[in-house]
């Protein structure tokens, strides 16, 4: 994605939100939190596969996620 793109929708994405009402807000948050999370901890497994040293299966990723 170019640059200039990124920025247009990292515009767009905070306008929407300033829009939203509170609790529109909090009902998006509700929506998209696993989402968010599923991401971050996938992210972080990647990281540790790439560096030496302890790393998690996928299965205990998945009980790590089932425990949050």
């Amino acid at each position: 994605m170019s640059s200039s793109l990124r920025k247009h929708f990292r515009a767009r994405i905070h306008d929407v939100i300033d829009e939203l009402s509170d609790e529109d807000l909090v009902n998006l948050w509700s929506a998209i939190a696993e989402v968010y999370y599923d991401s971050y901890m996938l992210k972080a497994i990647q990281t540790a596969k790439r560096s030496p040293g302890d790393s998690l299966t996928h299965e205990e990723a998945l009980q790590f996620l089932a425990q949050s």
